[in-house]
């Protein structure tokens, strides 16, 4: 199982964002959290920043759609070029349809769950997905504490994608650091995003490979 270390904008400098992006080429990919102030109490980027960051950071986008209405928006973001488009289960009227037609335009398909959501239905079409996010702080703004209370949910996918021998890609989004990436890994986590850690450190090339190794070291294990 690889590790993905996806180092998020969001607490990136905004005025130095292609600096900034610079800086990360240790990365897998550059997550890029869209919110609407709808979905989420926070107002972000929309299709046309995302298209800017596309065309500079040379290395592939995992865009996180915390907004309404996914099946009318998130197919943009597809046609832009993002790499991954994830979307949340709870804003989307029929998430295996929507992820079916990410697909369909060249993008990998990722759905997401906030820290209260139940992963019942996810789990039982896991399948349909190339990767599912869980959300281990509330969705919106960056620097918040992670919530080991996430952890059961995520057991329960990895249980569920190794049951079913499946490559799916399981993600997690909050309060990611050296201590928690552990807790996180050891759960099934695969994929990490990280911001305040990445782009607070001194070094956030250097920092990327240091997680990741601290990652690959607590690497789930079936049956953990």
């Amino acid at each position: 199982m690889s590790v993905r270390i996806n180092p998020s904008i969001l607490a990136a400098d905004f005025v130095n964002m292609q600096r900034d992006l610079a800086r990360i080429g240790t990365a897998d990919f550059v997550h890029v959290d869209v919110m609407d102030n709808h979905f989420v109490p926070n107002l972000t980027f929309g299709p046309q920043m995302v298209e800017r960051i596309q065309a500079v950071a040379g290395i592939p986008l995992d865009v996180h759609l915390m907004i309404d209405d996914p099946e009318r928006w998130a197919p943009g973001y597809a046609e832009l070029g993002a790499a991954s488009v994830t979307f949340h289960a709870e804003a989307s009227s029929d998430p295996v349809a929507l992820a079916r037609h990410l697909r369909s335009l060249g993008a990998r398909a990722g759905v997401a769950l906030k820290p209260a959501s139940d992963a019942g239905a996810i789990a039982d079409a896991i399948d349909e997905f190339d990767q599912v996010l869980v959300m281990t702080v509330e969705p919106g703004f960056g620097g918040q504490s992670f919530m080991p209370q996430t952890m059961p949910k995520l057991r329960a996918l990895r249980e569920a994608a190794d049951a079913r021998g499946l490559d799916v890609w399981l993600q997690v989004d909050g309060g990611i650091d050296e201590k928690t990436i552990v807790t996180a890994a050891e759960a099934g986590a695969d994929t990490f995003v990280a911001g305040s850690s990445v782009f607070g450190a001194p070094d956030p090339a250097a920092r990327i490979e240091e997680l990741r190794a601290v990652a690959a070291g607590h690497r789930h294990t079936p049956g953990y």
